[in-house]
């Protein structure tokens, strides 16, 4: 299976294990010198970056959400994400275009290819992946979950995903919603 195949099989089984609903916020991070075999921050590569990227955009597409793409941390994580969600969602916009070697190869095609993309400092996205141990925890929403996926790796880079839930409140006599957890 070609990297975009994996990218894009990897982002459906963690929408599908999210129960990720329209319009809501996905955050992705990708390092792309992981993805070669090389250390992160060493090989930024824009043709694996693009490839990644065209499997889990349509992924996230077809689900009608946001994908919200993190840099590396020469822009301090910031994100790239569609104008029309940084309204929704009331974030505040920064300006820095992201670069191959200064906010990442992945993070550089969403500003290709987004239709109005938009640079943001922090959001809090419902669920996330996780490509070559790029962090994406600070951008999402309490409480993290971690979610095991069939795909391991995207060529060399280990896949690490994650939803959210509602935070348990009420102790040990409270009764929680099921369809919450």
């Amino acid at each position: 299976m070609e990297i975009g195949e994996k990218a894009y099989k990897a982002t459906k089984e963690i929408l599908e294990a999210a129960k990720l609903e329209q319009g809501s916020l996905f955050v992705v991070g990708c390092s792309t010198s992981e993805v070669a075999g090389e250390r992160i921050g060493s090989a930024s590569s824009p043709e694996l970056a693009e490839a990644v990227f065209a499997g889990i955009y349509m992924a996230v597409r077809e689900k009608g959400a946001y994908l919200a793409a993190q840099c590396c941390e020469h822009l301090n994580r910031a994100l790239i994400v569609e104008k029309e969600a940084v309204d929704k969602f009331g974030y505040e916009a920064v300006n820095v275009v992201p670069q191959p070697k200064a906010g990442g190869s992945f993070a550089s095609m969403a500003w290709k290819y987004f239709k109005e993309p938009v640079a943001v400092e922090h959001i809090r996205a419902v669920a996330g992946m996780d490509i070559g141990n790029t962090l994406i925890g600070m951008h999402l929403k309490e409480v993290a979950v971690p979610v095991r996926i069939s795909v391991k790796k995207i060529g060399e880079a280990s896949v690490v995903c994650a939803r959210t839930r509602a935070k348990f409140i009420g102790g040990e006599r409270a009764a929680y919603n099921e369809g919450l957890i």
